[in-house]
């Protein structure tokens, strides 16, 4: 199991305003949903690749998702949280990220040393099947905790050439990452400007 961070940062590695992205970008939605839908992970060239994909977040990522995309399709949706009553429609929540990683290891709803949410929490879409990766999707102090993790292995991120006002920032690309690759820089037809890069250790 290895873990894979994806987010995009406008300038300062602003990821984030009254918990919303301050920035429509649809060309990076589509590159965010192939990636944790399993199209473009580490492992797709496999067949079956997106059978167990899996995405965790925290609670308030999960909370500032428009409803008509929560639970996040074809993804196993677990959810960070320290509630032991809390629940959601479509989400598996667990108690932490190393729970998060044993679940979607495992496939199929966490067992209940992970606190499973039961009948239905597996996600629409989503398979029994484990998965090789799991993917951490925000916010940003789960960003940070993955960050420190021995299992984080690569990053995605977005770079937008765009100056806005945030609260919620993205953790420091330090030495100990790689970049493998970047695109050039493109135009978004909202007319920002934006590339993606890759980073692995």
């Amino acid at each position: 199991m290895s873990l894979s961070l994806i987010w995009a940062e406008a300038r300062g590695g602003v990821i984030g305003y009254g918990g919303a992205m301050p920035w429509h970008l649809p060309e990076d939605l589509a590159h965010f949903r192939e990636l944790t839908s399993g199209a473009g992970g580490s492992n797709a060239g496999d067949a079956g690749a997106d059978a167990g994909a899996a995405v965790v977040m925290g609670r308030r990522t999960w909370d500032s998702l428009p409803e008509r995309f929560r639970p996040l399709p074809g993804r196993r949706n677990l959810v960070l949280t320290r509630d032991p009553d809390w629940t959601g429609e479509g989400a598996e929540p667990v108690s932490s990220l190393d729970a998060a990683a044993a679940a979607a290891g495992a496939g199929g709803p966490p067992g209940p040393g992970s606190r499973g949410a039961g009948p239905g929490a597996s996600g629409a879409g989503a398979s029994a099947a484990g998965a090789a990766e799991l993917w951490v999707i925000g916010g940003g102090q789960l960003y940070r905790e993955a960050m420190r993790s021995a299992l984080a292995t690569r990053l995605e991120v977005t770079e937008l050439d765009l100056g806005v006002k945030g609260d919620t920032f993205a953790p420091a690309v330090d030495a100990t990452w790689d970049r493998l690759a970047a695109t050039p820089w493109l135009e978004s037809r909202t007319g920002i400007r934006y590339r993606f890069v890759t980073y692995a250790r």
